[in-house]
């Protein structure tokens, strides 16, 4: 399998709180409706925002009880936006699920390597992936937040900059983080983060492509 593309880019971790625990029919059932309802979600976004899905989101990677979510690297920045979107649609399902109680997100800026694997498909493998992994291990995590990396957050700060308008959208949401938290993981790697969340959550669409060109 040879190593084809490396990049630096955003990359959201949604992973389902006591998964294991669920009876496989339960966990059938939350997957194939909770994978629906986030493509619909990301399509309505893509309609909006007149972009392709090519141009926003690189690829997934199904993990058993989550996935990864890559972005394109042209959309550094907006993977704390699609985070904070996938928790707050989580939030309805579980009010259509009484079993399930939520998703833990984690988002992090990190190095990828993008190969095609034995039957040709698009895969990835990386420190950025075992990185962002890292981001769950933290405790107190409220399933209304979100756990970002240090990394995250200063691309956000720059997606911000460039994106005014997203901006004054953060500010009409109520956006809020807690201060940075040092911690280690289980390698006794420390790791740098912070909790962000929304006091006024809802969908945040994309930026809309050509707006600015």
């Amino acid at each position: 399998m040879k190593i084809e593309i490396a990049c630096e880019t955003d990359i959201v971790l949604v992973d389902i709180i006591g998964f294991s625990k669920l009876d496989p029919l339960e966990q059938l059932e939350i997957i194939k409706y909770m994978t629906n309802s986030y493509i619909n979600m990301v399509n309505k976004m893509l309609e909006k925002s007149n972009m392709i899905v090519d141009d926003f989101i690189e690829g997934y990677i199904p993990t058993g009880d989550g996935f990864f979510c890559i972005l394109n690297p042209k959309m550094k920045g907006y993977g704390t936006v699609l985070g904070l979107n996938f928790s707050y649609l989580s939030s309805f399902i579980s009010k259509k699920y009484q079993y399930f109680q939520g998703v833990k997100v984690a988002v992090h800026t990190g190095e990828i390597y993008q190969f095609k694997d034995m039957l040709g498909h698009k895969n990835y493998i990386g420190d950025g992936l075992n990185d962002c992994s890292r981001y769950l291990e933290v405790k107190h995590f409220a399933g209304s937040t979100v756990m970002i990396s240090y990394e995250a957050y200063q691309n956000l700060r720059e997606f911000l900059i460039l994106n005014g308008d997203f901006n004054q959208l953060f500010i009409k949401h109520g956006f809020k983080y807690s201060t940075m938290q040092e911690f280690k993981d289980k390698h006794l790697k420390v790791k740098k983060g912070c909790l962000v969340w929304l006091r006024d959550s809802g969908i945040m669409n994309l930026p809309i492509k050509g707006r600015d060109d």
